[in-house]
C-alpha cells in the first residue's frame, strides 16, 4: 500500500471514530414553542450532554475489572442522575417519537404537589428564580416512582408537562442541556 494511500485511510479512520464519539456524547435539539420561555426560547438550537446521564452496568464490569465491586443498584450513572433544577431532553411519555425539553422539578422518591401555582417537594416550596410567568395551577400530591422524573416548563402557563398526569421514565431521558449556540447572540452555557 503507497504512503499516500495509507495516509488517507488512516484520516479517514480517525474521522469515523471522532464522529461516532461526537454522535454518541453529544446531540443537538431545536426548541419548539415558549414552554421553557424565559431561559429558552423558540427556535434556539441547543447541544445536550448525553454522557453526563449515561448508564453503567456494574455487574458487568465486575465480570471484566476483578477489582470492581457491584454497587446495591447494579447500574448507575456515568456521571450522576438527573437533579432537580436541571434542564433535560426527554422523549415524551404520551408520544416517544416527539422530544421534549423541561426542568426537573421532582426526582424518585420526591412527593410533588402544587398549591396555587407554588411547587411543593416534600411538603416545601420549591425556589424557583428562573420564573416569571407564574400561574396558580393546583395538583394534588404525586410521589415518584423508582425511576422516575417530575419536569415542568419554566413558562408554567405554557406549558404541557408533567401537570397533564404523566411523569418522565428514567429511559426516556436522553441528556441534559449544556449550550444554546444559535442563534449567536443567544449563546450561553446552562449551569
Amino acid at each position: 500500500m503507497s504512503g499516500v494511500a495509507r495516509e488517507f485511510l488512516e484520516a479517514v479512520l480517525l474521522a469515523l471514530v471522532v464522529f461516532l464519539i461526537i454522535q454518541t456524547s453529544v446531540q443537538n435539539f431545536k426548541v419548539d414553542g415558549p414552554s421553557m420561555n424565559p431561559t429558552l426560547g423558540h427556535g434556539q438550537f441547543l447541544l445536550v450532554n448525553k454522557v453526563v446521564y449515561f448508564k453503567i452496568d456494574q455487574e458487568r464490569l465486575s465480570r471484566i475489572i476483578p477489582f470492581w465491586r457491584v454497587n446495591q443498584n447494579r447500574e448507575s450513572f456515568a456521571i450522576h442522575p438527573p437533579e432537580r433544577g436541571e434542564v433535560i431532553v426527554f422523549h415524551y411519555p404520551v408520544d416517544p417519537k416527539r422530544d421534549f425539553v423541561k426542568r426537573v422539578i421532582g426526582v424518585p422518591g420526591d412527593r410533588i404537589s402544587i398549591k396555587e401555582g407554588t411547587v411543593l417537594v416534600n411538603g416545601a416550596a420549591l425556589s424557583e428564580p428562573y420564573i416569571v410567568a407564574q400561574d396558580t395551577s393546583n395538583m394534588s400530591e404525586r410521589k415518584m416512582g423508582r425511576k422516575e422524573y417530575f419536569v415542568l416548563g419554566d413558562n408554567r402557563p405554557g406549558s404541557t408537562d408533567s401537570r397533564k398526569g404523566w411523569n418522565v421514565p428514567e429511559e426516556n431521558i436522553l441528556g441534559k442541556v449544556w449550550i444554546v449556540y444559535w442563534p449567536l447572540s443567544s449563546w450561553t452555557l446552562l449551569p
